[in-house]
């Protein structure tokens, strides 16, 4: 029965069984990848960042829009707006550490000079410029992980883009061993996000469902007597 009902938003019969699993699926893996991709590219330099925050806010609006408006799903649409955004956030810093640690040159540097500084909103930033064994130098700040633990003159190791895209990740031990808890974070938001999708559409309803569910909880309008 209610498979066969009318959406009287679409006017298009509601997807039943597996095509109704599928395109929840769609739904799930289509705004959880698009936040974490876009978390990804806010990571590259020339403006990017500011294309990657859209495409973060673009998915926690779109998936929000479909879980809320399409599906009723009213606090499934607040999980996935929310989550959606601090997926975007944990995504883009972790995934630009792990990948330039895995497939990075590795480098040895020396920290040439470290500073701290107010931006325009007056908070406190720390920046360092460091010099690689080729010679080559680079400005770094909180985003490629430099912070005051390392003085001028220390020894640091960099972990370069061989394609060049992004900017070099300061470490002091050269390690490349992942960040279990940011990688833990970020795969918890992405489940979260992805599951909160699926489930919103497996359980949608359309406007007629929520009208006759009123019914039944409140009965139908009282009406005067002339």
């Amino acid at each position: 029965m209610d498979a066969a009902r009318i959406s009287e938003r679409t006017g298009k019969a509601a997807p039943t069984g597996a095509r109704r699993g599928r395109n929840s699926l769609f739904w799930a893996v289509l705004v959880a990848g698009t936040a974490t991709v876009g978390g990804f590219i806010s990571q590259f330099p020339y403006g990017l960042l500011y294309v990657g925050v859209l495409v973060v806010l673009a998915a926690a609006g779109l998936g929000a829009a479909v879980a809320g408006s399409n599906w009723n799903r009213a606090g499934a649409a607040t999980v996935v707006g929310f989550g959606t955004i601090a997926l975007g956030v944990f995504a883009g810093n972790n995934l630009n550490e792990s990948y330039l640690k895995l497939l990075g040159e590795r480098v040895d540097a020396v920290v040439i000079t470290s500073r701290e500084y107010s931006n325009a909103k007056g908070d406190t930033r720390f920046a360092c410029r460091v010099t690689d064994s080729s010679g080559e130098s680079h400005e770094l700040d909180a985003l490629r992980n430099c912070y005051d633990r390392v003085p001028p003159g220390g020894h640091v190791f960099l972990f370069k883009d061989r394609l060049g895209g992004l900017g070099p990740w300061m470490d002091t031990d050269g390690s490349r061993a992942l960040d279990p808890l940011g990688l833990g974070i970020t795969g918890g938001l992405f489940l979260l996000v992805g599951g909160t999708m699926f489930a919103a559409g497996q359980r949608r309803r359309s406007d007629r469902d929520l009208h006759e569910e009123h019914l039944r909880r409140h009965g139908p309008p009282w009406r005067s007597r002339r």
